[in-house]
């Protein structure tokens, strides 16, 4: 049977969004999401999304990493949610919905989504890296160079080690430039380097002004390989609250496919 899918793409981290509200696609298994999500076999994407109905809340969001596996929160792909639900009429400008790790506010304007993150409290140092959970688990060291940094070979390493084999981990190599930060995600359940990480880029701005002590209110700005984001947040007795990840989110194309 053919079902219409939706290709978005936020700072180039891109997904299938399918509208699930009458629950036709409830059957899908892992290895058809993963067939889905091959960029040679399929129709190619970082991972895959269903908007769904859900009691007290304008919709709900499940989301499928490219090996077919239910995933923990994307900030990226919560982003381009809220523009699909925006372009189904299911919101206007401000939506509450939820995903798995809960209860999410955004805002929309044009294709510019600002999306609230969970707050963060609890960040762990390691030698020469910081983890810490912004929705999705994630590992943080600062590096020089990054525009050379080997992120395939040192994040898979990484987050096959013996720490982390069980659960995973994503595993992002940041650098400060003047003006803002640049990060590069290695991506576990996608099992690459992606070309943004919503909350990759959260989890790194936050790392940030915990080790260089930037309390109170900020504004950080992030540069992916697929574009820029803003991270804003207040920090205050070790707690980051009011935590948001700003940037685009756009439709790149929509079509039918046989599953």
């Amino acid at each position: 049977m053919n079902y219409i899918f939706y290709k978005y793409q936020g700072t180039g981290n891109d997904f299938i969004i399918f509208d699930n509200r009458q629950h036709e696609l409830d059957f899908l298994t892992k290895n058809q999401i993963k067939s889905l999500c091959d960029r040679r076999f399929g129709i190619g994407a970082d991972g895959l999304m269903l908007l769904e109905n859900h009691p007290g809340f304008d919709f709900k969001m499940v989301y499928y990493n490219a090996d077919g596996g239910e995933s923990s929160m994307c900030g990226n792909g919560g982003r381009c949610l809220v523009n699909f639900a925006k372009s189904l009429h299911i919101i206007d400008t401000e939506t509450n919905f939820l995903a798995v790790d809960g209860a999410h506010y955004a805002k929309i304007s044009e294709n510019l989504v600002s999306l609230k993150m969970v707050d963060v409290a609890d960040i762990n140092s390691l030698t020469n890296a910081l983890t810490l959970n912004s929705g999705s688990p994630h590992y943080i060291q600062f590096v020089n160079g990054i525009n050379n940094f080997p992120v395939f070979a040192e994040g898979n390493k990484i987050r096959n080690s013996e720490v982390f084999i069980n659960e995973g981990i994503n595993v992002n190599f940041v650098e400060k430039l003047k003006n803002s930060l640049f990060v590069r995600t290695y991506e576990r359940g996608v099992e690459d380097e992606t070309l943004s990480c919503g909350t990759g880029v959260t989890a790194a701005a936050i790392a940030y002004a915990y080790a260089n002590n930037l309390n109170n209110e900020q504004s950080i700005s992030v540069e992916t390989l697929g574009g820029k984001l803003v991270v804003s947040f207040n920090y205050i007795a070790n707690k980051f609250t009011d935590v948001y990840l700003k940037g685009p989110a756009v439709l790149v194309y929509s079509g039918s496919v046989e599953i």
